[in-house]
């Protein structure tokens, strides 16, 4: 009946029609324009044909729908109001016009439907769905609502507490949790899907099962009082904010839409849905976050392509090893072995081994008790970590994550006798925190399969590996420790070799920028407090207590004698004199703040009066900031940093430098970025407000590069 690029109308057997979403252009389906122009062809000729006495919707994939095209949203978000209501009403129009055709239609949802992929599945009269599949409205994900009648269908379909928790929270539903919310009408084992659809629709079409009283639901207002839906607005108003606080508009505004849209028809609640649609994609959270769900896969695309750029020489990672045990080893270990990777774990101390086993198993039980692991798989995956003392037992290894202490004397000497045992062509990586990749590399023979492998701790929670390259690694080797990242369900940034490689140099500059008010007598607590209302998982005092005092100390030589033109420190920083008063953190208990753990048995922050007295003695009474000055002193040191690594190519683009950020240590994600907050705030006002404190260090100073994209009206994307 028709055949499109993305989609196909056929006939089937008793005048019922099928169409069948099957996109040449790419591995899944999705509604770019171009598949919403064929459908809206499709859907024209299915309303002149009075033949047809039902219609099956099914998909060709292994997914039915993924949604919409968010490579396409950078332009929908630039349109006017207008052009916007425009395009929105015409994806409305179409998935009206299939709910209202003469007669009944299924979804058949074989794998996942989701945002607009689900919307059109709740546009359809009945919806069966495979056991292996999954459904959900994530818009607000994305800092948007569901834009293609979902606010409506949803809660007038599985109820109102169904529709604004499913809406508001983004999450992906399971098939049984759908068909309890009567989201869906069957679950069926995948090999059943067709068969049960088109079971389904003929009943509908032969009246057994009754459609029309269900298209009335859809359609019609939701029976509640005032009142109800006043309450029900504010428990979820006051969970949403209790949660995620008032950082992220869109779910907050998806409760006042589906309460405001309940007691309207269809139509008029999908006008409604089109106006808040097209408000929440005016926010910078928008912009944001659709901004780093674009930028994520442009980090896995980009790692992917380093290996096919090698063709058949690229031969992927089979056996691994760990060289160093201990918590870090050990959480190294771990993360191979749940991701079905085989592992030598390797140390010279039988303690250290013991301590590294200690850490995958306490990882694995806790996925045992939240019920993500029976305790037979959880025995099988710690057996594929290999403990051993034995040098032979890394002869066959391809890829070595050497994990030993972070002295490069020691390094020195580990590297080259790893290098002495496995074969010419493995690859060699070093998991450091701040020792030059390249003097590393005069130890070694093969200095071309060697690169820097940097882990955040913990392991296996902190998702951002940095590829640290030397001058003399190779392509090969990049591209074969990126594709091992990704086996180990790791985002793999390439960086180039430099004083703390890119996440510690800027967050350094973010902790000197602290330091520097902390000497001129600012009070760390008011600091911490105002930087996390802006947004940071943790204040940076906390989170030096977090990382370790000694960690902290260890590491500001690193930038002051590798940058000395903008890192500098004076004779009494105020972390130096934490530490000479033996607080290493909450290591033991005595940082910033005192530590003392709570009936979870973690580590609660306390303030600690001696801490205050120590500062008061040395800076004087603290004294309270201007939470402007606070948050620029901070963040716009941190940012111009960032301007640096892009300018000296120590990281490619933006895109990479903004993901690091995010992935390494929890960059707020409504922000976007450093790049894309820089881009938020106006490069001009980010210039004018680095020039404010140049006085005070030059690690405020903005480039030259920087001062002209600002006069210029540039942006970073």
């Amino acid at each position: 009946m028709y055949q499109g690029k993305t989609l196909a109308l056929a006939q089937l057997e008793n005048g019922f029609v099928e169409l069948n979403f099957n996109s040449q252009s790419g591995s899944v389906n999705k509604f770019n324009r171009q598949t919403l122009a064929e459908l809206r062809e499709a859907v024209d000729l299915l309303k002149a044909n009075s033949d047809v006495k039902g219609l099956l919707l099914t998909s060709s994939k292994s997914v039915f729908v993924v949604g919409a095209d968010i490579t396409e949203f950078k332009e929908m978000f630039a349109d006017s109001k207008e052009v916007f209501i425009h395009a929105s009403q015409f994806v409305n129009g179409l998935f009206s016009d299939i709910e209202d055709l003469p007669y009944p239609t299924v979804a058949a949802i074989n794998g996942f439907a989701l945002g607009g992929g689900f919307e059109i599945c709740l546009a359809c009269d009945c919806r069966v769905i495979s056991s292996k599949a999954a459904v959900g409205l994530p818009e607000t994900k994305l800092g948007i609502l569901p834009g293609w009648g979902g606010s409506v269908r949803l809660p007038r379909l599985a109820g109102m507490f169904v529709g604004i928790h499913w809406i508001s929270s983004g999450d992906q539903q399971k098939p049984e949790m759908a068909l309890n919310a009567g989201a869906v009408d069957a679950v069926v084992e995948p090999e059943q899907l067709r068969d049960e659809s088109l079971k389904m629709l003929a009943e509908l079409a032969d009246g057994s099962r009754d459609y029309q009283a269900r298209r009335q639901q859809k359609t019609s207002p939701i029976e509640l009082s005032e009142a109800e839906l006043q309450a029900t607005g504010e428990n979820f108003r006051a969970a949403i904010i209790s949660k995620v606080g008032n950082y992220f508009p869109a779910p907050l505004k998806a409760v006042e839409l589906i309460c405001s849209g309940a007691t309207l028809g269809r139509g008029e609640a999908i006008r409604l849905e089109n106006e808040a649609f097209y408000e929440v994609t005016r926010t910078p959270q928008a912009r944001a976050l659709v901004g780093l769900f674009l930028s994520d896969q442009t980090i896995v695309k980009l790692a992917k392509n380093r290996s096919r750029a090698l063709g058949e020489n690229f031969t992927p990672v089979k056996a691994p090893a760990v060289i160093g045990a201990g918590i870090m080893g050990g959480g190294i270990a771990y993360q191979n072995a749940i991701r079905r990777l085989p592992v030598v774990m390797k140390d010279i101390n039988q303690g250290a081994l013991d301590l590294g086993i200690e850490e995958a198993n306490k990882l694995l039980g806790k996925r045992v008790s939240r019920g993500k692991l029976s305790e037979e798989k959880a025995a099988q995956i710690l057996a594929s970590i290999t403990p051993t003392l034995n040098d032979a037992a890394i002869a066959q290894a391809d890829m070595i994550v050497e994990a030993v202490v972070e002295l490069e004397a020691v390094k020195k000497q580990v590297l080259p006798a790893v290098e002495s045992l496995v074969s010419d062509t493995a690859f060699i990586t070093s998991n450091t925190s701040t020792i030059s990749i390249n003097r590393l590399a005069e130890s070694l023979q093969r200095p071309e399969n060697f690169c820097g492998m940097h882990f955040f701790n913990p392991v296996h929670a902190m998702p951002l590996v940095e590829i640290i390259r030397g001058d003399k690694t190779s392509d090969a080797t990049i591209a074969a420790v990126s594709a091992y990242a990704l086996a180990l369900g790791k985002k793999p940034i390439v960086v180039n070799d430099c004083p703390g490689f890119l996440v510690n140099r800027v967050l350094f500059a973010l902790l000197s920028g602290l330091e520097m008010m902390l000497a001129e007598g600012a009070d760390f607590q008011q600091i911490d407090k105002v930087m996390e209302a802006w947004g940071l998982p943790m204040g940076p005092a906390y989170l030096m207590d977090v990382v370790g005092i000694d960690t902290i100390n260890h590491c500001y030589p690193v930038l002051t004698n590798g940058l000395p033109e903008r890192f500098s420190k004076g004779d009494n920083w105020p972390t130096d004199i934490i530490f000479k008063a033996g607080r290493l953190g909450q290591k033991n208990g005595l940082g910033y703040y005192k530590y003392e753990l709570n009936e979870k048995g973690k580590p609660a922050k306390l303030v600690d009066p001696d801490v205050i007295a120590m500062f008061e003695a040395q800076f004087g009474q603290a004294q309270m900031r201007d939470k402007q000055e606070i948050t620029d002193r901070l963040m716009i040191a941190m940012a111009m940093e960032m301007v640096h690594c892009l300018e000296e190519g120590i990281v490619a683009s933006p895109a990479e430098a903004d993901m690091s950020l995010i992935y390494g240590v929890g960059f707020p994600v409504f922000h976007g970025g450093i790049c894309r907050w820089m881009d938020e705030q106006g490069l001009q006002s980010i210039v004018d407000r680095a020039d404010k404190y140049t006085h005070l260090s030059e690690l405020y100073r903005p480039t030259e590069k920087l001062r002209a994209m600002a006069a210029g009206g540039d942006t970073f994307y």
